[in-house]
C-alpha cells in the first residue's frame, strides 16, 4: 500500500514499526482536520504491520461520557490473558470492565493493570494499538492510554492515535501534524491517473479543498467516467445531492436574486473563468454588485479563478435549480466562450442548453469529441457522442453516433452506458458492415467486462461475419478473440485458442503492401497454436513492429497488452518490460480503463519477476480500483502471483484457493494454471517439495501460453528434491526446446539452473555458474536470487561451506531487499547450517548504571519480583526485566542471586 503525497508522514510510520519490531515501545499521536487522511496513515500503518498482532478501536461521540467505553473496545480482545495479571491489576480491570463488582478502583492502579495486560499480549509477537477519533475518548480512557503511553519503555508495544483536536489528556504524546497535500499530489490524486478531469477544472477543485484528499475523492465518487471526463459532464449527475450538507443550500436561500443566479452561473461552468463568468452574468443581465453579494453570502470567492467553498457546494446550487434555470445559464456561457478558443466547452453548453433535438449541435459535438479526447481521454469522447446522441433525430444517424459511442464507452470502461448505446443503435437504418460491427462491440463488451469464455465464441462470430465486408478489421477481431480465448475454456471443452487459430487461418489478407501490426500479432498467434520453433521469429517480428517507434499511438494502444503476453511466452524480459510499462502508460494517458485492466494484469507479474514487489502491489491496488469503479471482472492472477513470491503464506493460500475455485467453476484454463502456478513458487519457498510438484504439474497440465512456461521453471526443483527424477527430466525436455528456440538469456538461464539440480559435480556448479551468468543479464532479479540460493545449497551439500556461504549470502540479501519473505528465510536456514554466526553484542561497562536501573536493582536484591517491582515503580513486568537486563550486561553477571555481590558500592549504599 503506497500514500500519494505522505511519504514524509510514511515513513515515520515505518520507523515507530521497525522500533517496535526490535522490541522498543513508540507512541504517536497523528493530528489533523477531517478528511485529511488521517485514518489512511492509519490504514497503511496497520498493513504494514501484518507481523504484529494489531488492535484497533475509535472514539465513539455518543460514547463519550460512558468512563472507560473506548478503553473496553481496545482491551476486549485481550480480557483472556487477565489471569496472568497480578491480583489487585485483574481485579482492577475486572470492575472497570463490569466483570465483577465492587467499589471505583484507583486510575493509576486500572493504568498499571492495562499496560502489564498490553505487555502480556506482546509476550509472543509484538502489539501495536490503533486509536481512530481519539478526539471522541471518553475522559477515563484517554487518561489511562495517556498514562501507559508515557510509560511503555521496553514493551515491544506501539500505540498510534488520531484526532481532529485532540483532547489535553494526549497533548504529552509525541504528535506529527497531517496537512493537505501539495498541488502536485493533490492535482495527481484528483486525477487518479485514469479518471482524467480538464487541467483547468482540475486546478480550480485543488484550490478550493486546500489539498484535503476526503474533498479532492468525494468529487469523483458516484459519478461514471464520462461524467468526470473533461469536467463537462461533472454536474450532470445528481447522486452527490444527499451527501451535500443543508447549511450549503440555506447559504444560497439567504442571498439576493442576482446573487444566487450568479452562483448558478459559476457552478455550471467549471474552468473557474472569473472573465467568462462575467460575460455570461452581462448576458442574463446580473449586476456587477451581484458578485460582492455572492461572495459576503459565503457562496464563492473570485479572484485569478471563480472557486466555492468546496466542490460540493458547487454540486448542490446546480442541482438545486430549476431545468430552465440552467438552460437559460448554459446557453448564455455557450455564447460567451469563444469558438475558436474552446469549440468543445462551446458546443457541451450549446448541449446543455437544448430543449429538443438539435442535429447542428449534434454535429458541433461530434467534430469536438476528438479534440474533446485530448482532454479528458476516451471517456471524453463517449461523453460527447452520447450527449450527440440525445441530440440526434434522424434514426440513421441516430444509429451510428450511437455505435461510435458505445465503442467509446467500452473502451472507458461505461459498461451499462454501452449496453444502452448498443440498444439505441440497433434500432437504427443500418448496414450490413454497421450491424457486424455492433456484434463486434458487444463482443468486445463481454469480454471487457466478464473475461469470461462467453467472450470468445462472440468475438469469433464477428471476425468470421467481417471477413467480407471488412478483412483488417475482421483481423484484428481474431486477435481479440486469441485474447478472449487465453482466459477462457480448457482445451477441448469449449471455444478456446485451437478453435480460433483454425478459423484464423483461413481468413483473408488485406491487399496492403506491408501486413499491418494487427496482421503480424495474428500470425504469431497462430504460429504458437501450431509449432513453437517456426513461432519464434514471427513472435520478433511482432514485438520488433510494437518496440520501434514507427507504430501509430492507435496501434500501440489496441496491442501492446497482447504484444507483452507473446514476450513472455519467448521469455523476452527485456521486451516484456518495455511494452507493458507502455501499455499502463498509454491507459493511463487516454483514460482507456478496459484497456488498463489488461495493462496491468500483464504489468504485475514483470514487476514481480523483475523483484519489484512493492511496484507490483501498487499495480495490484490500481486493478482492484479499476474493477471497483467498472465493474470489470477481473480475477486476481496479479496478486496471485505477488503473495506467493512474498511468500506471505496465509493470504497467498487464501487468494490461490479462492481463485482456483472460480476459474475451475468457469473452466478457466489460464485461471488454473496460474494458480497452480503461485502454489508452486509458494510451496518452493517454504520448501514443502511434494505439495509444489503436484502443483508446478498441474499449471503444465493444458499448455496454456505463459503459463507452461512458469509452471515448467517450477517443477524442476521440486522434482528433483522428492526423486522424481523422470518428472524433472520430462520437463526439462519441454523447457530445453523453448529455451533453445529462443535463445533468451531468462531462458536460457532457466534451462541451465534446471540442468544443474539434475546434474552432479563439476558439471552441475558449470551449469549454476552458466545459469548465473544468463540471468544476471536480465531484468529477472527474482530468479537470479533463486539460482543463488539454489547454488548455495548445492555447495553446502558438498560440503564447501565457505563457497556456500558467499553464494547463500547472496541470496539472502537480495531476498530480503526485495522482500520475498519465505526464499529469504530459507537461505538464512542454510545460512545458519553453514555456521554462520551473527557478531556478538559488545559488553558496556558495569559502572554507569542509571538511576532507575540501580532503583531496579536494589528492588531485585531484595527479593522483590518483576510484577511487584512493576507494580512499586509503575511500570510493566516485560520493562523491569528489560532494566534487568541492561543491569546484569553492565555488571556482567547472569542471575539476581550475583547482585548482593556485584552492585557497585555506591548502589549498596
Amino acid at each position: 500500500m503506497s500514500l500519494r503525497g505522505r511519504a514524509g508522514e510514511c515513513a515515520v510510520l515505518d520507523s515507530l514499526i521497525g522500533d517496535v519490531r526490535r522490541g522498543e515501545s513508540r507512541s504517536l499521536l497523528l493530528r489533523g482536520e477531517a478528511g485529511i487522511g488521517k485514518t489512511a496513515l492509519l490504514d497503511y500503518l496497520v498493513e504494514s504491520a501484518s507481523d504484529l498482532t494489531v488492535d484497533r478501536a475509535a472514539g465513539v461521540e455518543s460514547e463519550m461520557e460512558l468512563a472507560f467505553a473506548s478503553l473496553h473496545q481496545l482491551c476486549g480482545p485481550m480480557l483472556e490473558l487477565l489471569p496472568r495479571l497480578p491480583a489487585p491489576q485483574r481485579e482492577a480491570l475486572e470492575v472497570v470492565f463490569g466483570q465483577s463488582s465492587g467499589g471505583a478502583p484507583d486510575r493509576f492502579l486500572v493504568g498499571l493493570a492495562v499496560l502489564s495486560l498490553f505487555s502480556e499480549a506482546a509476550e509472543d509477537r509484538p502489539l501495536l494499538c490503533v486509536i481512530d477519533d481519539a478526539q471522541w475518548l471518553d475522559h477515563a480512557s484517554a487518561l489511562t492510554l495517556a498514562f501507559v503511553a508515557r510509560r511503555l519503555q521496553a514493551e515491544p508495544v506501539g500505540i498510534v492515535f488520531a484526532a481532529r483536536e485532540p483532547g489535553k489528556e494526549l497533548q504529552h504524546v509525541t504528535e506529527l501534524e497531517v496537512l493537505g497535500l501539495r498541488n502536485g499530489d493533490a492535482r495527481a490524486l484528483l486525477s487518479s491517473d485514469a479518471l482524467r478531469l480538464d487541467e483547468r477544472v482540475r486546478d480550480r477543485i485543488v484550490a478550493e479543498t486546500h489539498g484535503n484528499p476526503l474533498a479532492l475523492l468525494e468529487l469523483p465518487r458516484g459519478l461514471t467516467a464520462t461524467q468526470l471526463a473533461g469536467g463537462f459532464g461533472i454536474l450532470a449527475a445528481h447522486a452527490l445531492r444527499g451527501r451535500i450538507e443543508d447549511s450549503f443550500l440555506r447559504q444560497l436561500d439567504t442571498a439576493s436574486d442576482d446573487a444566487a443566479r450568479l452562483a448558478l452561473v459559476a457552478a455550471a461552468e467549471p474552468l473557474g473563468d472569473p472573465a467568462l463568468l462575467s460575460r455570461a452574468a452581462e448576458r442574463l443581465g446580473i449586476v456587477p454588485a451581484a458578485a460582492d453579494a455572492a461572495a459576503d453570502a459565503g457562496l464563492l470567492t473570485i479572484g485569478d479563478r471563480v472557486t466555492f467553498r468546496h466542490p460540493l457546494v458547487r454540486s448542490a446550487i446546480y442541482g438545486a435549480a430549476a431545468v430552465q434555470e440552467r438552460q437559460a445559464v448554459h446557453l448564455a456561457l455557450a455564447e460567451a466562450t469563444d469558438r475558436e478558443v474552446d469549440p468543445e466547452r462551446r458546443a457541451w453548453h450549446l448541449a446543455a442548453a437544448a430543449v429538443e433535438p438539435d442535429e447542428e449541435v449534434a454535429l458541433e459535438l461530434e467534430r469536438s469529441a476528438g479534440r474533446a479526447q485530448a482532454r479528458g481521454g476516451v471517456a471524453a469522447t463517449a461523453a460527447f457522442l452520447q450527449r450527440a446522441v440525445a441530440l440526434t433525430q434522424d434514426p440513421t444517424r441516430r444509429g451510428e453516433r450511437a455505435l461510435a459511442a458505445a465503442m467509446a464507452s467500452v473502451q472507458a470502461g461505461a459498461f451499462d452506458e454501452a449496453r444502452g448505446l448498443l440498444a439505441t443503435a440497433e434500432a437504427g437504418a443500418l448496414d450490413e458492415l454497421r450491424r457486424a460491427q455492433i456484434d463486434l462491440v458487444r463482443a468486445q463488451l463481454a469480454f471487457a467486462s466478464s473475461r469470461g469464455p462467453d467472450a470468445t465464441p462472440l468475438l469469433l462470430a464477428a471476425a468470421r461475419r467481417l471477413e467480407r465486408l471488412d478483412a483488417s478489421l475482421a483481423r484484428e477481431t481474431y486477435v481479440d478473440a486469441f485474447s478472449a480465448a487465453l482466459f477462457g475454456a480448457r482445451l477441448n471443452e469449449l471455444v478456446g485458442v485451437p478453435e480460433v487459430a483454425q478459423a484464423a487461418r483461413a481468413a483473408p489478407r488485406p491487399s496492403a503492401d506491408e501486413p499491418a501490426t494487427a496482421d503480424l500479432l495474428l500470425d504469431a498467434l497462430v504460429a504458437l497454436a501450431d509449432d513453437y520453433d517456426t513461432a519464434v521469429p514471427r513472435c520478433r517480428e511482432a514485438l520488433q513492429r510494437l518496440s520501434g517507434d514507427d507504430v501509430s499511438p492507435q496501434e500501440r494502444l489496441r496491442w501492446m497488452w497482447q504484444g507483452c503476453v507473446v514476450a513472455l511466452e519467448v521469455w523476452d524480459d527485456t521486451c516484456a518490460d518495455l511494452l507493458s510499462r507502455r501499455s499502463v502508460e498509454i491507459a493511463h494517458e487516454t483514460g482507456m480503463l478496459s484497456e488498463l485492466a489488461l495493462a496491468l494484469s500483464a504489468r504485475t507479474p514483470v514487476l514481480v519477476f523483475c523483484g519489484e514487489l512493492s511496484t507490483a502491489a501498487s499495480a495490484v491496488a490500481e486493478a482492484a480500483w479499476v474493477q471497483e469503479v467498472t465493474g470489470i471482472s477481473s480475477a486476481p492472477y496479479g496478486a496471485l502471483i505477488l503473495e506467493a513470491w512474498r511468500g506471505r503464506t496465509r493470504e497467498a493460500r487464501a487468494l490461490i484457493e479462492t481463485t482456483l475455485r472460480e476459474a475451475d467453476s468457469r473452466r478457466e484454463g489460464i485461471g488454473v494454471a496460474i494458480s497452480e502456478y503461485a502454489r508452486a513458487v509458494l510451496c518452493n519457498g517454504l520448501g514443502q517439495y511434494e505439495e509444489a510438484v503436484a502443483a508446478a504439474s498441474s499449471a503444465i497440465e493444458f499448455q496454456e501460453v505463459v503459463g507452461e512456461n512458469w509452471g515448467l521453471s517450477e517443477l524442476i526443483e521440486p522434482a528433483t528434491r522428492t526423486g522424481r527424477i523422470d518428472l524433472a527430466t520430462d520437463a526439462l525436455n519441454r523447457l530445453s526446446r523453448k529455451a533453445r528456440a529462443t535463445g533468451t538469456d531468462w531462458a536460457l538461464g532457466i534451462e541451465a539452473r534446471s540442468r544443474a539440480l539434475l546434474s552432479e559435480g563439476a558439471r552441475a556448479e558449470a551449469w549454476f555458474h552458466k545459469a548465473i551468468e544468463h540471468l544476471g543479464a536480465t531484468r529477472v532479479r527474482a530468479e537470479l536470487a533463486r539460482t543463488h540460493l539454489l547454488y548455495g545449497e548445492w555447495l553446502r551439500r558438498e560440503s564447501r561451506r565457505v563457497d556456500a556461504r558467499a553464494a547463500l549470502r547472496a541470496a539472502h540479501g537480495q531476498f530480503t531487499s526485495m522482500g520475498m519473505a519465505a526464499f529469504a528465510e530459507r537461505a538464512r536456514a542454510e545460512l545458519l547450517a553453514t555456521g554462520e554466526t551473527v557478531r556478538k553484542r559488545t559488553i558496556e561497562t558495569r559502572d554507569d548504571l542509571t538511576a532507575q536501573e540501580r532503583h531496579i536493582a536494589q528492588l531485585a536484591r531484595d527479593g522483590l519480583s518483576n510484577p511487584e517491582i512493576g507494580a512499586r515503580l509503575f511500570l510493566s513486568p516485560r520493562t523491569v526485566e528489560w532494566h534487568l537486563r541492561k543491569v546484569f550486561t553492565k555488571l556482567g553477571i547472569r542471575s539476581r542471586r550475583q547482585l548482593a555481590t556485584s552492585l557497585p558500592a555506591e548502589v549498596l549504599a
